[in-house]
């Protein structure tokens, strides 16, 4: 295999183990680092089709990997730089086989990763990561829910990234308003509707870029329903025309949302032409098939998973059920040695090496290294219960609120309740340096800490259950669910297909490196490496810091995160003698949630 690859670039040392670059130092090559978690190796070669297609999703900014040696971060170790050689060996083998290869993403760029979220004052989320993105060769990529929530980051794709992608960027139910050659407001699509092109052998391809009914949008950006958008006209003049095959790229999962409103629509005038559709957004490896002649595939998030499809047809019945394959690849060297057929070994194309030391350049010009301590061990999201020592959202309680919202605080030697929602940590926490990019990992968002004084104990500790909903209808928590689904949240359909596969832990197999263990729709076996599945643990939507040790009718501070202000408030109201309103919540400290742990760790992990 790869019989010219060799030449592409230079080559590195055989790779037994992931770089764990997480020691506060910049390194302007990539190189191997002993960690203390193993790569397993995938266990077959792909199948190559006819057409075969490699998909992201969902990077949300991981474009140097997954850093730490705790596992199973090194399943995911691989960068963008390592990525872009990978694509550049494949489409290479794809010239030698004599098939078609299409490079294909649905959407989320921004938000999730210091690359991202990290730049300084004045600055745009994703615009000096988004140059690099654009330098791969993608074919298409469809817009996501995250590209939208504030204008400046949407208008910044529109003027910056979409004209890189010549055509490619699709958004078919997605405007931005901006303002035309005369001053005035219009409302045009953020990239295309839809593309028509040829592949490198000639197949004809009809693509559009979908997003799910997505409601949390910023002003001056508009998103259709997807039922509305396959009514336009344009979306008839479309797909009137029969290509060689349709290709759906959308920022919507395969299943349990609209993808089969816009399959059926298609399939209405084109009843055998193959469809391939790449979804995203609930963060999740999975696959299905709406009939014989198409396949739908998600393939993960945070650059722990590539996708891969392939589509072999029958040329002596050309309107027979098409052969499909799918795998979930773990990014890593590993990984791409074992598929581009070098025996250990990954050349580093010039791009590769390109990509890494520009990404390079951004984490070091956000200060992404800044030391703020050193975690004494891993600190769970999910993979430890709540409470306990090994719980992330423990350590938050009890110790990072405490500690870090006391720091310059007046109001220090008041007792107090201090509560925040669960969801406002995003990832796990890994033993060793405690660095500005894993805060802007772990805890993101940029909430204030407000209080209300003066409350008796006895009404504050009634707050959290009242948060929590305990007794709750079944019907009022699927609304709820479903209000924060249109408004992105996908926390909710990650943590069941997580909760799955460790409850299916008994018949997975055995002594194996941990990581996702997936099972879909889609025949056969999807993921490339095998694992065994991260243990899995619930965990309340609030949480909240110890209760002083008082008298019931004690006067303390509650305090809270501004996200939830009005639900606090709404819960006093109901709590006889309670009579507290907006006018009754003060600042409680300039330190936002962002930068709590930080703080923490500034004053506990040195």
């Amino acid at each position: 295999m790869h019989r010219s690859l060799l030449a592409l670039g230079s080559l590195v040392l055989p790779l037994v183990f992931a770089c764990a670059d997480g020691d506060g130092h910049h390194h302007e090559k990539r190189a191997a680092a002993t960690t203390s978690a193993r790569i397993a190796a995938p266990t077959a070669p792909l199948v190559w089709g006819d057409v075969n297609f490699i998909h992201t999703t969902d990077s949300h900014g991981w474009l140097l990997g997954h850093q730490k040696p705790s596992a199973p971060e090194p399943n995911y170790s691989g960068d963008l730089g390592t990525f872009a050689s990978f694509v550049t060996a494949m489409k290479e083998e794809a010239i030698l086989r004599n098939v078609d290869l299409l490079l294909i993403d649905s959407g989320d760029l921004h938000d999730g990763n210091g690359l991202t979220d990290g730049y300084p004052a004045g600055g745009v989320d994703a615009h000096d990561a988004n140059k690099f993105v654009a330098q791969l060769p993608y074919d298409v990529m469809a817009i996501g829910n995250h590209e939208l929530y504030i204008y400046a980051n949407t208008l910044d794709m529109y003027q910056n990234f979409v004209p890189k992608l010549n055509g490619r960027y699709l958004s078919s139910n997605v405007n931005i308003t901006v303002f035309d050659s005369h001053g005035k407001p219009v409302s045009v699509p953020v990239g295309e509707r839809f593309v028509k092109f040829k592949t490198r052998l000639g197949r004809k391809v009809t693509s559009l870029g979908v997003l799910y009914n997505f409601s949390g949008n910023d002003v001056n950006t508009t998103v259709q329903h997807v039922a509305d958008m396959v009514k336009e006209q344009w979306f008839a003049e479309a797909i009137a025309e029969e290509p060689d095959f349709f290709l759906l790229v959308g920022h919507m999962p395969v299943q349990k949302d609209n993808w089969p409103v816009v399959f059926n629509a298609v399939r209405a005038v084109h009843p055998t032409t193959p469809i391939y559709i790449f979804g995203g957004h609930t963060h999740i490896r999975d696959c299905v098939q709406l009939d014989g002649r198409s396949m739908s595939l998600e393939s993960g998030r945070y650059l722990e998973t590539v996708g891969w499809m392939s589509a072999k047809l029958d040329k002596k019945n050309p309107k027979a059920n098409i052969t499909f394959t799918r795998r979930y690849l773990d990014p890593n060297k590993v990984t791409y040695a074992y598929h581009t057929g070098l025996s250990g070994f990954l050349a580093d194309t010039p791009l590769g090496l390109e990509v890494t030391a520009g990404l390079q350049a951004i984490a070091k010009k956000y200060d992404l290294t800044l030391q703020y301590g050193t975690a004494p061990q891993d600190y769970y999201l999910s993979r430890a219960p709540f409470p306990s020592n090994q719980s992330i959202l423990s350590l938050l309680a009890d110790q990072v609120l405490p500690i870090g919202l006391a720091v310059n605080n007046s109001r220090t030697n008041i007792p107090n309740i201090m509560i925040t929602n669960s969801g406002s940590l995003r990832f796990d926490l890994f033993q060793g340096p405690f660095t500005k990019n894993d805060q802007l990992i772990s805890s993101p968002f940029t909430d204030s800490f407000l209080y209300i004084p003066n409350v008796p104990l006895s009404t504050a500790i009634q707050v959290l259950p009242g948060l929590n909903k305990a007794g709750a209808s079944d019907k009022r928590d699927l609304e709820t669910e479903h209000e924060l689904y249109a408004r992105g949240e996908v926390s909710a359909r990650f943590d069941n297909w997580r909760r799955d596969q460790w409850e299916r832990r008994a018949s997975a197999p055995q002594n194996l490196t941990l990581g996702y263990v997936t099972q879909d729709a889609c025949p056969g076996v999807g993921d490339d490496t095998p694992h065994s599945p991260l243990p899995f643990f619930g965990s309340p939507d609030y949480i909240a810091s110890p209760t002083p040790n008082l008298n019931s009718s004690a006067l303390i501070d509650l305090v809270f995160v501004d996200f939830i202000e009005s639900d606090v408030l709404s819960i006093l109201s109901k709590i006889p003698g309670a009579t507290y309103n907006s006018s009754s919540v003060l600042s409680y400290t300039p330190t936002l949630a962002s930068e709590v742990f930080g703080v923490f760790a500034q004053q506990a992990w040195n």
